[in-house]
């Protein structure tokens, strides 16, 4: 995938991941080492490495999507201390599957 997508992935990532930590829908602490994860994987000039996806794929570009979770759940986990799930908190609230928000 051309490296201005994934760029723009993981900003939507991270931007999800600080409304989701204010929306108490994560912990606040969670959400801060996601976003710290998405910083860390930025400010290196080889983040690409990490998102070998091909670029066909399906219309939707659950691959690419799915990819990004997973790398930022690695990595986030790493920050938190604790398991950051790549579908349960870097990917929550973005799914086309609708969720119950109290």
């Amino acid at each position: 995938m051309p490296t201005s997508f994934i760029h723009a992935l993981l900003l939507a990532k991270y931007a999800a991941a600080k409304a989701n930590g204010k929306l108490n829908q994560i912990p606040s602490k969670m959400a801060t080492s996601i976003c710290q994860a998405v910083d860390s994987l930025l400010e290196t000039n080889d983040y690409i490495q990490h998102f070998p996806v091909d670029v066909y794929q399906t219309g939707s570009g659950t691959s690419s999507n799915m990819n990004a979770n997973e790398v930022l759940a690695t990595l986030a986990s790493k920050i938190y201390c604790d398991n950051v799930g790549a579908n349960d908190h870097i990917n929550y609230g973005q799914s086309s599957k609708r969720r119950q928000i109290c």
